[in-house]
């Protein structure tokens, strides 16, 4: 597999687990109360949720994108 399908999986596989993720933590902080949809608190989760798959995805990077060829 050619190094740029591999990277573009890689980002395309993130982006799955960033909105997995940040959905599974915004919904029961919208069923609460806790904030409401299009609001700061909202942004913030998602914002929050992003930066951490961003800094695992930059961490596990290499373990995976690598090539073996």
């Amino acid at each position: 597999m050619s190094s740029t399908l591999r990277g573009v999986g890689y980002v395309s596989v993130w982006v799955i687990i960033w909105g997995f993720v940040g959905s599974v933590i915004d919904w029961p902080l919208l069923q609460n109360d806790i904030y409401a949809v299009y609001s700061l608190g909202q942004a913030i989760t998602f914002g929050g949720t992003a930066l951490a798959c961003i800094a695992l995805a930059i961490k596990l990077a290499p373990r995976w994108l690598n090539s073996d060829d």
